[in-house]
């Protein structure tokens, strides 16, 4: 392999251009894109691009991550918070397959990502070289697959153009993961191809009849609900849907893990449509005679297995303004389907003209109690042991700074920030929530460190003992780039959401879910980050404001009762249900 890096050559007609290595130009096309941070696992595959980012180390910081995995959920993170697409880099094989759950997380939660994958030399395809994938059939669309576009690049000179279309696929429609593939010997080769210029996401603005339509079925409504989230918003569409929310006086309700969306402090805001559901909104949600769902694909869990809204055809009637021509009447026949971008839809929502009264005042008032009440906890509950979860949360809610970014992976851990957490999120100029609504566990520890890397924000993690041994070592990651991120691990001994259903359906056949842990305060101090432990929760106040005034990153044990399971009840008393119903069936 040559090392020379340029040299002028030239071309008929044109001027003397300066060549360099096709791993050199790539570099050059993502900082035309406007890219500051690269996340990835160094492979010999893409050496030529690692050589590119040392020489334009001023200009963009390659992350340097311990497992594809979390490099690739810290690229996703990184698209949620810039609305521009994060970028990871990996090599073939297994590099490539370890990133894949960070592209499933982009796609099923519409994040913009680029994902470029070092691949084996031309004359080696099609031979099960080594570590050789085919990404098109592993990744593709047309398999089925969950990437908007897979593209190999054959040639050099082509790569400002594969690059330039990559990140307008990622960001245009429905925004989403594109996969690059980069033999190793194109890399390698001398272009004099220059970068294209930066591309910004195309905006779809609502049709004005549609308007009109929307308007008078709002004018017949009785008891209209909005539903918002989804990819693609901004601060200045969350404003502008807030001031359409004002305007007619209308519920909002966020979907789920895109709480951050309406202001949670607003007297509009009717709470989180997802897991957990608060029981009076889901009651709410099915006796509404009109659903606005603005951005959310209205997927398994905002719909609560598409039970709240019937598929394919909603007792409601319903109006879905979607990015995507493709996911409108795609799973719901809508009766109104806008399709329009986050900024178009709310800006052209927002100058809807409203009457002086509706009828539903008393309804949008009572939706907003009923998510005051829900903030309390359930009296019913009695959850046993010295940590009240509740009082926590209070605690986070007081001593968090309003731009904080707040991540978490999948667990039942969450469901006490989604449930008492309260967001004024993307309306004040933040995005402050990453949550994977694709349910990946392992993703809220390098989602908070990506997030203290490129925003330089507090970044506090909530996380479970099984959650956070996914990807806990990224803490390496970020002792190594000098982020510091907080992380309250709740450890119960065990994978605490598959106990619950185990219980619920099988009780008292406990299976795979216990776990034998290690000392996590412990491990946190060997990566770098402090580490304590608290059994109370009057210790947890001190602890929490001694990780926000410290320079490194904390980790903060909590032990938790394993009968603490859900915000609502105990793991015993879901057993009981359970027991009592297998009797009463065993009856019959």
């Amino acid at each position: 392999m040559t090392v020379a890096t340029s040299s002028s050559i030239s071309s008929p007609g044109s001027k003397l251009a300066t060549a360099q290595l096709a791993g050199h130009l790539l570099v050059d096309c993502l900082l035309a894109q406007g890219v500051t941070h690269a996340f990835g696992v160094p492979g010999e595959s893409y050496l030529a691009v690692l050589d590119g980012l040392h020489a334009r180390r001023d200009k963009i910081q390659f992350v340097t991550c311990r497992q594809e995995g979390g490099a690739a959920f810290m690229a996703e993170a990184h698209g949620k918070l810039t609305g521009r697409p994060g970028v990871c880099m990996v090599t073939r094989g297994p590099g490539a397959t370890n990133a894949s759950i960070g592209v499933h997380t982009a796609f099923q939660d519409s994040t913009p990502m680029v994902l470029l994958v070092g691949d084996v030399a031309s004359d080696c395809r099609d031979r099960e070289a080594f570590q050789e994938v085919d990404y098109f059939n592993f990744f593709g669309p047309s398999t089925k697959g969950f990437a908007k576009r897979v593209e190999r690049i054959d040639e050099a000179d082509r790569i400002p153009e594969y690059v330039a279309r990559a990140f307008a696929t990622a960001m245009n429609g429905r925004p989403g993961p594109v996969v690059l593939v980069l033999p190793e010997d194109m890399l390698t080769r001398m272009t004099a191809a220059q970068p294209l210029p930066r591309v910004e996401a195309v905006q779809a603005w609502s049709d004005p009849g549609s308007l009109r339509t929307l308007r008078e079925m709002l004018l017949k409504s009785e008891r209209p609900l909005i539903i918002a989230g989804g990819g693609g918003w901004t601060p200045q569409s969350a404003q502008a849907l807030q001031r359409f929310a004002e305007n007619w006086k209308l519920p909002v309700g966020n979907a789920f893990r895109f709480q951050d969306t309406f202001d949670n402090h607003h007297p509009l805001y009717a709470g989180d449509v997802g897991i957990g559901l608060n029981p009076k909104l889901a009651a709410r949600v099915k006796a509404s005679d009109l659903i606005i769902a603005i951005g959310p694909r209205l997927g398994e869990m905002t719909t609560g297995g598409y039970t709240l809204l019937q598929a394919p055809r909603p007792a409601q009637k319903l109006v879905h303004i979607h990015a995507s021509a493709e996911e409108l009447n795609r799973v719901y026949q809508a009766d109104l389907a806008i399709n329009a971008t986050m900024n178009a839809a709310a800006r052209s929502l927002e100058v809807l003209t409203a009457p002086v009264s509706v009828a539903w005042e008393a309804w949008t008032a009572s939706a907003n109690e009923d998510y005051l009440e829900n903030l309390k906890p359930t009296p019913s509950a009695n959850l046993p042991g010295d940590i009240d979860m509740p009082a926590i949360v209070g605690l986070l809610q007081k001593h968090l700074p309003l731009d904080a970014v707040l991540t978490n992976g999948a667990g039942n851990f969450a469901s006490w920030v989604h449930r008492f957490f309260r967001h004024h999120g993307l309306v004040k100029g933040h995005k402050t929530q990453l949550a994977p609504t694709v349910g990946a566990m392992g993703y809220g520890v390098p989602a908070g460190i990506a997030a203290a890397i490129t925003t330089g924000r507090v970044a506090f993690t909530i996380a479970g003992d099984g959650d956070f041994l996914m990807n806990g070592q990224e803490l390496a990651t970020a002792v190594q780039h000098g982020a510091k991120s907080i992380i309250v691990l709740l450890n119960n001994g065990m994978y605490g959401i598959i106990r619950m259903h185990q219980e619920r359906e099988y009780p008292r056949h406990e299976s795979g879910s216990r776990l034998n842990n290690p000392d996590f305060a412990g491990l946190a101090r060997a990566y770098g980050y402090a580490g304590v432990r608290i059994t109370r929760t009057a210790e947890f106040e001190a602890e929490l404001l001694a990780a926000l005034e410290r320079k490194e990153g904390t980790l903060i044990e909590v032990t938790l009762d394993p009968e603490v399971i859900t915000t609502r009840g105990t793991l015993s008393s879901i057993t009981q249900s359970a027991l009592a119903r297998v009797s009463q069936q065993s009856q019959q």
